[in-house]
């Protein structure tokens, strides 16, 4: 049986910062991307995708906002739905024409999932997740005032709209991803996190208005297919102690004990690179043995050990 892997992708690595995202950009950026991928598949890895959806997600929530007079306007999480379909569609399609170029014969598959999360999750009152664009402060705090955004500065002098993220509790469909990725299906599946949902009190499931951590759902979602390796790709090539500080230094290994101590320590921001560590632990923790936190052009070199930050369990002694 061959092994399986979990990656994630971000969403800036579909949709750049750089770039307004228009889908003819998306689109270039993807098949970009899934050069990397292609190195894990001709591997003969199985493999099983998530994905960001930051840019895209706030992009719906802005047409919402500006059409709101003209169309009924979608609730956040159904808005996280939707791009669960456009953002799969563009990778699985980009996908397929790099498998016929190489003339592997392996299906790729979108799976629409659903994630149940804690209604009681005190994430849910306090909004810190950033998606859509990059603004000034004064364009920020324009659309905050008109439209009612909640905002934050994600880095000097760059604000962004800012949603409820509350953590996965557990990712439904699991033994039909499993039994897709264990079949040698290339699975796209729990985009942006997840689709939240909870409980009620009838034991019905009901949406939420959130976009759930995608780095620990991928984490969960990880070791319920067995994934022995988890792929953390985001927009930078290593994890940086005193991140765009002076002194900025990349991390090349480090052991879950040396993570948890960084983390505490506050050396990894809220919101961008510390939830990723957060995710590696809990891997770690539960089932994998190796977590890499890269970006899409040092895949190669990463899977060579020559790139990329490795997060390793200590040696047992």
């Amino acid at each position: 049986m061959s092994i399986s892997i979990m990656i994630a992708l971000g969403g800036n690595a579909l949709s750049p910062k750089d770039k307004t995202g228009t889908i003819k950009q998306q689109f270039e950026t993807t098949r970009q991307s899934l050069d990397g991928v292609m190195e894990f598949i001709n591997l003969g890895l199985n493999v099983c995708i998530t994905h960001g959806n930051g840019p895209q997600v706030g992009n719906e929530l802005l047409r919402m906002d500006l059409t709101h007079e003209h169309v009924p306007p979608l609730p956040l999480g159904l808005c996280v739905a939707g791009t669960q379909g456009t953002i799969g569609y563009m990778i699985q399609q980009s996908l397929q024409n790099k498998l016929r170029t190489f003339d592997l014969d392996r299906e790729v598959v979108t799976l629409v999932t659903q994630v149940r999360i804690d209604e009681n999750d005190p994430a849910i009152s306090n909004p810190t997740k950033f998606v859509g664009k990059t603004y000034s402060e004064e364009t920020a705090r324009s659309y905050a005032d008109k439209l009612g955004w909640d905002i934050a500065e994600q880095n000097s002098g760059e604000w962004r709209r800012v949603v409820p993220s509350p953590l996965p509790y557990y990712v439904m469909h699991g033994k039909s991803i499993k039994a897709l990725v264990d079949r040698g299906t290339i699975v796209l599946a729990a985009g942006g996190g997840g689709i939240p949902v909870y409980n009620d009190a009838n034991n019905r499931l009901k949406g939420l208005d959130a976009v759930i951590d995608k780095d620990l759902t991928a984490a969960k979602l990880g070791r319920v297919i067995r994934a022995k390796e988890l792929w953390i790709i985001t927009d930078v090539d290593y994890v940086y102690l005193r991140f765009k500080k002076e002194g900025q230094k990349p991390i090349s290994q480090m052991t879950t004990i040396e993570a948890e101590k960084y983390l505490k320590e506050g050396e990894f921001k809220k919101g961008s690179m510390a939830p990723k560590i957060k995710a590696a632990l809990y891997f770690l923790k539960h089932y994998g043995e190796k977590v890499i936190i890269t970006s899409i052009p040092s895949i190669k070199q990463a899977i060579n050990g020559k790139a990329g930050t490795e997060i390793i369990k200590p040696e047992i002694s």
